[in-house]
């Protein structure tokens, strides 16, 4: 059966008490962007091929490096603060669920566990990883950790670029959710909380002055062609289109829509999507649109809240059943053989 992540949260919700579930699942101001997200990969239509034998369909992915990553699937985990607010074991569980299914996990700065556990749990289980930077008010400490993480294995580090300040949101504050305990597992004691806050001053010449830490450099939160080409010009290996899960500007354009325009303005650099993303086939069309893999968040919190590694491990596995299955019916043997979409669909409303 296909992945049914609206039961899963349902059933992470039952889990949770309402004040984490509001901070996992709230978007900023009235939520138009949020839900705008998951309808936005509806507006395509796949055009599949025939007669095309897919006996066999590989859904295998390489991603940039050095060294360059093999990944079994392109369904990866997408970074989400604070897991340990879902399960006990927190991003240790998310670690092992999703090396077990053969994917890449991006650990938030804002991890309930050390990056160096994270780390060895990725290095044990023969996980690849990166890690996602916030650029902080302290620049030394931003450097501190985006270091320990590449010490720690990260293959590549992802400058988040869509959160000068954090977006303010209507259902969670994140009062009595997030303590100065869980702000501090990583930052070690702050003479001052405000040093771990957010930059508002991050410019592209940031990327470079990551990039010197020896991996590659993706910027996420990219919704822009000429963002795009400024933060590759500026020594990124590639981007991510993503509207921050609808946690930011409320209004922001849908990923779904961003995509193609963002990919088709680089050539040679990477281009990887999140947001909204829920089934096999908004998998297949976020790859048909020109992303080279997708990162998933929220469903894999529900999916740790309910199980655990486990749960991790079989939506991830689920999911790429799911788009194996797809592919297959749209004539693809391999993600390099993924035809193209028509649309978005003209007058089809997003209800916004």
């Amino acid at each position: 059966m296909p992945v049914n992540i609206a039961e899963l949260e349902r059933r992470a919700r039952a889990l949770l008490g309402p004040d984490v579930y509001n901070y996992y699942a709230g978007g900023s101001g009235r939520e138009r962007t949020l839900r705008a997200s998951v309808r936005a990969w509806q507006r395509y239509w796949l055009a599949p091929r025939v007669l095309r034998n897919v006996a066999a369909v590989d859904t295998s992915v390489r991603l940039p490096g050095p060294p360059q990553t093999l990944l079994r699937t392109p369904v990866a985990v997408a970074p989400t603060g604070f897991q340990g607010l879902a399960h006990p074991e927190g991003e240790l569980a998310t670690a092992r669920g999703a090396a077990a299914a053969g994917a890449l996990l991006v650990l938030s700065s804002r991890s309930s566990r050390r990056i160096e556990d994270v780390g060895e749990a990725m290095a044990s289980a023969g996980g690849a990883w990166w890690f996602q930077v916030y650029v902080m008010r302290d620049r030394d400490l931003t450097a501190r950790l985006a270091g320990r993480a590449v010490a720690a294995g990260a293959r590549a580090l992802v400058l988040t670029g869509d959160t000068p300040v954090v977006g303010r949101k209507r259902r969670d504050r994140g009062e009595g959710v997030v303590t100065d305990a869980d702000l501090l597992v990583n930052t070690g004691p702050l003479a001052d909380l405000t040093q771990a806050e957010q930059a508002a001053d991050v410019t592209f010449d940031d990327i470079g002055w990551l990039a010197r830490l020896g991996v590659p450099v993706l910027v996420k939160g990219v919704l822009r062609a000429d963002d795009a080409r400024a933060c590759v010009g500026a020594g990124a290996a590639g981007v991510i289109v993503s509207n921050h899960g609808g946690r930011q500007l409320d209004g922001a354009l849908p990923t779904a829509l961003a995509l193609p325009g963002v990919a088709a303005a680089l050539a040679g650099a990477e281009v990887f999507a999140d947001g909204g993303l829920r089934t096999g086939e908004d998998v297949l069309t976020a790859l048909a649109l020109g992303a080279r893999a997708v990162f998933v968040g929220r469903p894999v919190l529900w999916a740790l809240t309910c199980g655990g590694a486990d749960g991790v491990s079989d939506l991830l596995t689920g999911l790429t059943s799911d788009l194996s299955h797809a592919m297959a019916l749209a004539g693809a043997r391999s993600v390099a053989e993924i035809p193209g979409v028509t649309g978005p669909v003209q007058g089809n409303s997003l209800d916004l």
